[in-house]
C-alpha cells in the first residue's frame, strides 16, 4: 500500500469464513512472499472487514492460511488505529484483565463477554518487509489480541467456560449461517 491510499479501495470482497470451518482452526503459516499477491491480499482484507463493518480481520477469516491481520479499530479514547501486520506476534499482553463483550465476523450476530488484557503489543512486518511494532490500549488491544488468536487457529469462544461457552455454541448451532 502506497502512502496516503485508502486501505481496500482497490481490494475485492471475499466469501467470510464461518465457524466451524477447519481453516479456522489451524495455526496460519508464516508469509515468506511479500510480493504483489501479499499486496492484494491486505487490500482484500480491508474491503472485505468494510463490508461487514467489521474492525479487524485476520485471513484465516477469508480462508487463507497466512500470518496476516488488518485492523481499523478505536482505542478507549475514540483515537481511530488503521494498519496491517504480516507474521503478527504477540510479544506483550498485560494490564488489566477486564471482561468484555466480544463477537466476531466469522461468528455474526453473536457475543460473549470474554476476558482479555487491556494493553497488547504485536510485531511483525508490512507487506514491503519492513519491521512494524503497533502498540493498542482498551478496545484497540483486545482487538490486536482477538486477531492473534485467529491466527493461531483460535476463536474467541475458545476462551469461554461454562454457561457462557455453551451458550455461544448454542446460539451458532441454531443460527441461519451454523447449519
Amino acid at each position: 500500500m502506497r502512502n496516503g491510499s485508502i486501505p481496500g479501495a482497490r481490494g475485492r470482497v471475499r466469501p467470510m469464513t464461518l465457524f466451524g470451518d477447519p481453516v479456522l482452526h489451524a495455526p496460519c503459516e508464516e508469509v515468506t512472499d511479500f510480493g504483489p499477491e501479499l499486496a492484494s491480499l491486505v487490500q482484500d482484507m480491508f474491503a472485505t472487514m468494510y463490508a461487514a463493518r467489521g474492525v479487524g480481520l485476520a485471513a484465516n477469516q477469508v480462508g487463507e492460511r497466512s500470518r496476516v491481520l488488518v485492523y481499523d479499530c478505536p482505542d478507549d479514547e475514540e483515537v481511530r488505529h488503521v494498519g496491517h501486520v504480516v507474521n503478527p506476534r504477540l510479544v506483550e499482553a498485560g494490564g488489566v484483565v477486564l471482561r468484555g463483550p466480544e463477537g466476531c465476523l466469522s461468528l455474526p450476530g453473536l457475543e460473549a463477554g470474554t476476558e482479555r488484557y487491556d494493553e497488547a503489543v504485536v510485531e511483525g512486518f508490512t507487506v514491503h518487509g519492513d519491521p512494524v511494532r503497533v502498540r493498542g490500549t482498551g478496545f484497540f488491544a483486545r482487538c490486536l489480541q482477538h486477531e492473534c488468536d485467529h491466527l493461531e487457529g483460535r476463536v474467541y469462544v475458545d476462551r469461554l467456560t461454562g454457561w457462557r461457552r455453551w451458550k455461544v455454541g448454542r446460539q451458532a448451532a441454531r443460527a441461519p449461517w451454523g447449519r
